[in-house]
């Protein structure tokens, strides 16, 4: 979240002065940060999927009656 703000500070200086290189700047950090967020996101969901047992591993049947 600290860099998508400072990314927009940036960029937005970058739009004032006329310096495209700070405007690239600045939206390269903003989008570093949503990769970051997305990427703990999907590392949070794995985790919380993984505590979930998955049965007994020695009862091949599962739950069919052969």
């Amino acid at each position: 979240m600290k860099d998508e703000i400072k990314g927009k500070a940036d960029e937005l200086k970058g739009k004032l002065t006329g310096d495209k290189s700070e405007e690239m700047k600045g939206k390269a950090e903003q989008a570093g940060d949503k990769v970051r967020r997305n990427a703990r996101d999907l590392r949070d969901d794995l985790t919380e999927g993984s505590d979930t047992p998955a049965g007994d591993p020695d009862d091949v049947r599962g739950d069919k009656s052969w």
